[in-house]
């Protein structure tokens, strides 16, 4: 009886212990999923409004989305972890005088450990739209760190160094390829990245940098002051583009950079307004003038088409030599006629004149907007062959080729810098330079402009620049001389009663001093940028 008891005991002691166990068991899956549940990945979508405009920038409200992700997997060892953040800011309006505040930034964190760090910035994020994913330079970055404190008002504001050590406080990396050519977080990258065709035009009293007084290189043509013109604002307009600064011009330091050396222009009429515009401003630094002189004694104007003027004390001279096309103008037999060809497989004929000079500037592109050259009908010309009608992107493109072969076979990349300067554009309303075309009107500055008209030529010649071997410098001031209604003689291109002034208004070449000036500046910030590398 007692044995039968005591097993019975241990019946249901097993029995109790069984049940424990599987409550136990229950238990703790259901205490694993509620701790599942509870740790998800989490995503927040933030809308914030800025209702108020800012009083001091002038900047309209925006909507700031930010959507952000984390996922964790933890451990009692080590910590791994990968964070991607989606920042989208997008304009509710456009805002006048600044680019468009639209970018997205992805950045990937790996850490090893609880003090990791960031090795890599990705570009895109899954399912991010193509196109509108970039890691910004430090130069955008700083900018779009100003425009976010402008609209903290609980915050002061920050000057553009704290905003730098901010964001590089932020953003630590190591030595990695990918980021640095990614992202370019260094104070070198301001100017290599700098595009200084994005600006505007500043108002600037202490413009021009020289007068028609101090200057007596100004041809007649470019002299509008001497010839009546009134108005002196034209000359007052400094460039100022978005990302950068550009040195303001000395002459004694570019006299300095071009002594003993050939400084030679070639081109068209418009090459010979920026070359005037260079003697002009170089004579600032000249105490004797009689120390410059022209080497075969000539006088300045139109009609003449070569000049070389020595600085006597910098042992250097400025050159101008007129090529309208930088190739060979011809003529050929066409049935019973000799006509005038362009010659675009056969280099100017003065282009032994070019060669040796430390510092070349080429243009062409005024002629190129004429008739015959437009029409392109029994003109061009290639060997024996001249074309029944050829288009003239295409002509302007074999012309082209012709020039960058000459310049690879007879130009010394060691001693030479050469550059292309881009279209400067007109600004003819209600015809041509011969239909009555006019811009008496222009004294202010366009709100607005078109690319149109000279962004092809200018897509032809970067294309043909890249094939080159020699490095050429393409001077792009295409646009921003767009804005310059204002600059150009229009009926002050002569003295008055002159029947030139009278009868043909220019709205082709610019006064001087004016908007060539800016060209000069932007050709002295490029040689100092290449003197430092």
């Amino acid at each position: 009886m007692e044995r039968q008891r005591s097993f019975s005991l241990k019946s249901t002691r097993i029995l109790v212990f069984s049940l424990t166990m599987s409550s136990s068991l229950v238990i703790l899956a259901f205490f694993s999923i509620w701790v599942m549940k509870s740790n998800p990945s989490v995503h927040e979508e933030i809308h914030v409004n800025f209702n108020k405009p800012s009083p001091t920038l002038g900047i309209k409200p925006f909507t700031v989305q930010t959507l952000t992700g984390f996922r964790g997997n933890f451990s009692a060892v080590s910590l791994n972890s990968s964070v991607w953040i989606y920042a989208h800011l997008n304009a509710t309006e456009n805002t006048p005088g600044l680019p468009d505040t639209q970018a997205m930034e992805m950045v990937s964190e790996q850490k090893d450990g609880v003090g990791g760090r960031f090795t890599s910035l990705q570009e895109n994020a899954p399912g991010s739209p193509s196109g509108d994913t970039e890691v910004r330079s430090n130069v955008a970055i700083k900018e779009k760190e100003m425009r976010a404190t402008s609209f903290k008002k609980s915050e002061p504001s920050l000057t553009s160094e704290e905003i730098k050590e901010k964001k590089l406080e932020a953003i630590p990396s190591r030595n990695n390829e990918s980021i640095q050519s990614k992202a370019r977080i260094t104070d070198n990258s301001k100017e290599e990245e700098c595009d200084v065709t994005k600006g505007r035009w500043v108002y600037d009293e202490s413009y021009p940098l020289y007068t028609n007084v101090s200057c007596p290189f100004i041809d007649e043509g470019f002299d509008c002051e001497s010839n009546g013109r009134l108005d002196k604002d034209y000359m007052k307009w400094k460039w100022q583009p978005l990302y950068c600064e550009i040195p303001r011009f000395n002459a004694t330091i570019m006299l300095d950079l071009i002594r003993g050396k050939r400084v030679v222009f070639v081109g068209d009429s418009i090459n010979r307004n920026q070359w005037e515009s260079m003697l002009c401003m170089l004579m600032g630094a000249i105490k004797d003038s009689k120390r410059v002189y022209e080497t075969h004694g000539r006088r300045i104007t139109k009609e003449k088409g070569d000049y070389s003027f020595r600085f006597v004390d910098y042992k250097c001279t400025v050159e101008y030599y007129v090529s309208h096309f930088l190739v060979h103008e011809s003529k050929a037999r066409v049935g019973q006629k000799r006509r005038p060809t362009l010659r675009i497989d056969a280099i100017d004929h003065g282009s032994s004149r070019w060669k040796g000079a430390d510092i070349l500037i080429f243009n062409t592109a005024h002629w190129w907007s004429h008739h015959k050259t437009k029409a392109g009908i029994y003109y061009y010309q290639e060997g024996k062959l001249v074309h029944p009608q050829l288009d003239v992107s295409t002509a302007f493109r074999r012309a082209l080729m012709t020039w960058a072969s000459w310049v690879d076979k007879n130009i010394n990349p060691k001693k030479t810098q050469v550059f292309f300067r881009s279209p400067a554009p007109s600004h003819f309303r209600g015809g041509q330079w011969n239909s009555g075309g006019h811009c008496k009107e222009a004294t202010r500055l366009l709100d607005e402009i078109s690319v149109i008209s000279y962004s092809e030529k200018n897509a032809i010649v970067q294309e043909v620049i890249k094939q080159m071997r020699t490095n050429v410098t393409f001077l792009n001031i295409s646009s921003l001389s767009e804005y310059r209604i204002d600059g150009h003689p229009s009926i002050y291109g002569g003295k008055p009663g002159n029947h030139y002034s009278s009868s043909i208004q220019d709205c082709s070449h610019w006064c001087l001093p004016g908007v060539p000036d800016t060209w000069n500046e932007l050709l002295y910030y490029h040689l100092q940028s290449k003197r430092r590398g």
